[in-house]
């Protein structure tokens, strides 16, 4: 069909158009014709604005119709997209509607920043303040750095402390630099790895058993125990204080009880411990006597050198109370680290004491909390932690401020 434009200097214009075509591709061939930014043009018809999500035929526009361009008022676009000082809108509601309303912003905005244009897609006005503020806070972050980057270069040869900031920041750009590598090339190191848990049974009872090398002996808990009819094998003996990070009591031991893996039983035996935030873990005693084999390629674990082969769990078939207690345990003495484990918690620490489950097992020494851990408590906590977890993250790690940094960062 045929449509009528007339614009604000009476020139009239007739272009072929599709009746379902929208009111912005209208916008876009008027640009070519009269060189009008799309962004300016205000198309009415009817003495109604045309809105450019809209289709020509759903606002009646027929063959032959007169549709009337006059140009945008810029005033008003200014104060929808006014910001207050801290980034957010100045009239948010206006704002979103403003936003969604230009096609060709949402679809630029989808690609860079797509958290943003969900805000303005959705219907959280608060949701969408606070990332405008974040935003706004970054781009002020940005400005200070570069601030400071262009001082540095203008300063003092023989400034001692301008020397040690140049130093800083070329060393700061390393890091940044091999972390956009990381990204790029090893984009999974930034993933959180799911432990290895496969299925198991325990005198008849299955469980989902956590699989850890690291770990020196197999463990149970009292609990898991009871409800596997094991307790009443339970050997007191052996009672003592399994000591590492943290400490927690051995109740005895179990000599041996069936364990079922994939078809086949398996004799095993077990150190039992009080311990509430962990069920039964496979550990190394066991895996060596039954020659197992963790396979990461095919994911799977072998068992007697190759004749059972059973996966392990995906994330999803992993408890999610089991998936707490591996959270717990980062912060609280767990039983898994008393016993060795390795868990992605400990990565990089020191090697734990040899413990043998007898009475009156020694005790290690926590870290001190002189004026030093209080230093580095204090430290911590301006970065925007909790004292408590500092203080737990701290003890995790003996002391070593680096490492329970990256562990507050990471968790």
């Amino acid at each position: 069909m045929k449509v009528t434009v007339m614009t604000a200097d009476e020139q009239i214009l007739s272009l072929d158009v599709d009746p379902d075509e929208s009111v912005e591709n209208l916008k876009a061939l008027l640009e070519v014709e009269t060189r009008v930014p799309l962004r300016q043009q205000q198309l009415h018809f009817n003495g109604k604005e045309m809105q450019n999500s809209e289709k020509l035929s759903s606002i009646g526009v027929q063959d032959g119709d007169l549709v009337m361009m006059l140009p945008s008022n810029e005033r008003a676009s200014q104060d929808v997209v006014k910001l207050n000082p801290d980034g957010t809108a100045a009239n948010p509601q206006a704002f979103q509607q403003h936003v969604r309303g230009d096609s060709q912003l949402m679809a630029q905005l989808l690609q860079s920043d797509p958290q943003l244009a969900q805000a303005i897609l959705g219907d959280s006005i608060n949701e969408l303040q606070n990332i405008l503020r974040s935003r706004h806070q970054q781009r002020m972050e940005l400005k200070r750095k570069q601030e400071e980057e262009l001082a540095l270069l203008y300063a003092d040869p023989f400034d001692v402390e301008a020397q040690k900031k140049i130093e800083a920041a070329i060393r700061q750009k390393g890091i940044d630099e091999n972390w956009e590598a990381a990204l790029e090339h090893n984009p999974e190191a930034f993933a959180r790895v799911v432990m290895l848990y496969v299925d198991m049974e325990v005198n008849g009872v299955p469980l989902k058993a956590f699989v850890d090398s690291g770990a020196q002996s197999t463990i149970i808990s009292k609990s898991c125990a009871e409800r596997c009819g094991l307790l009443r094998l339970l050997d007191q003996r052996y009672r003592g204080v399994a000591v590492g990070v943290g400490q927690s009591e051995i109740l005895g031991r179990i000599h041996v009880a069936p364990i079922k893996i994939g078809h086949l039983f398996y004799p095993c035996s077990f150190t039992v411990l009080d311990a509430p935030n962990m069920e039964f873990l496979f550990g190394l005693d066991m895996l060596r006597k039954h020659q197992c084999m963790i396979d990461l390629k095919d994911n799977v674990l072998r068992v007697g050198g190759g004749e059972v082969s059973v996966p392990f769990l995906q994330e999803k078939d992993i408890p999610a109370h089991i998936r707490d207690e591996e959270k717990l345990s980062k912060l609280a003495s767990s039983p898994g680290q008393a016993t060795g484990e390795s868990s992605k918690a400990r990565e990089g620490t020191p090697d734990l004491p040899q413990r043998t489950p007898t009475a009156g097992a020694p005790v290690a020494n926590p870290p001190q909390q002189g004026g030093d851990f209080e230093a580095k408590v204090t430290k911590l906590v301006e970065l925007g932690f909790d004292r408590a977890s500092v203080v737990q993250a701290l003890k995790l790690f003996n002391g070593n401020e680096e490492q329970a940094a990256a562990f507050l960062f990471g968790g």
